[in-house]
């Protein structure tokens, strides 16, 4: 199959499909952290329309995440009803750039090819576009780590367990935190999300091998 790997640099879906035989391209804004195969760094829709047989698309989540709704109002206007809240002072865009992402989901998943699966965390595409097919975790595929990872499909089965192990959380203050986030907490903002954003190494396997 011709596989696009959608806004991915890490290359760990990417060399997956690769390694199972397909002719597979990442393509991401950031240069790839593998030299192992194709990458296009790039705009996504230069590639788009290349009659790709599948697409695994990992679009950025930075504004569709409900944890970033607290960045959308005034931290002084919480009293107040959500229509009468100013914008946050640090993000007076957020909602204009939330739009603007879901507008890019809506493509990605629209697009013409035959089977498509876009992952993102727990967010605002289930309530404005549609609910996700499944949710899956890392410790259902050899991670001993819990984190949500929602998949919208398109003519692709659901993604089976392959190795459920127990996941380990961590606490810090009064909170729980799982494995991943406890690990990267103490490291810089950038290099923590770009660790957080990579796709575990056993859900990228099953995908090759389920979805290939």
């Amino acid at each position: 199959m011709k596989v696009l790997v959608a806004c991915e640099y890490s290359a760990v879906v990417r060399d997956e499909f690769i390694e199972k035989g397909h002719t597979a391209i990442s393509c991401d804004i950031l240069p790839s952290d593998s030299q192992l195969g194709e990458h296009y760094q790039g705009d996504v829709m230069d590639i788009l329309y290349k009659d790709w047989d599948l697409m695994i698309a990992h679009p950025p989540c930075t504004y569709l995440t409900v944890t970033g709704n607290r960045w959308f109002y005034h931290p002084e206007d919480s009293h107040l009803p959500t229509e009468k809240r100013r914008p946050h002072p640090l993000h007076p865009n957020r909602r204009e750039l939330r739009k603007d992402a879901l507008e890019f989901i809506r493509v990605l998943l629209n697009a013409p090819i035959e089977k498509i699966a876009l992952e993102n965390p727990i967010g605002v595409i289930s309530t404005n576009i549609r609910k996700p097919d499944q949710i899956i975790q890392p410790y259902q595929y050899g991670h001993d780590t819990a984190k949500s990872t929602c998949l919208w499909l398109k003519n692709l089965p659901l993604l089976e367990p392959t190795n459920i192990v127990e996941p380990q959380y961590f606490k810090m203050g009064k909170k729980n935190y799982n494995k991943l986030h406890y690990e990267t907490f103490k490291l810089p903002v950038e290099e923590r999300a770009k660790i957080r954003s990579k796709t575990f190494k056993g859900i990228a396997k099953a995908m090759a091998n389920q979805w290939g």
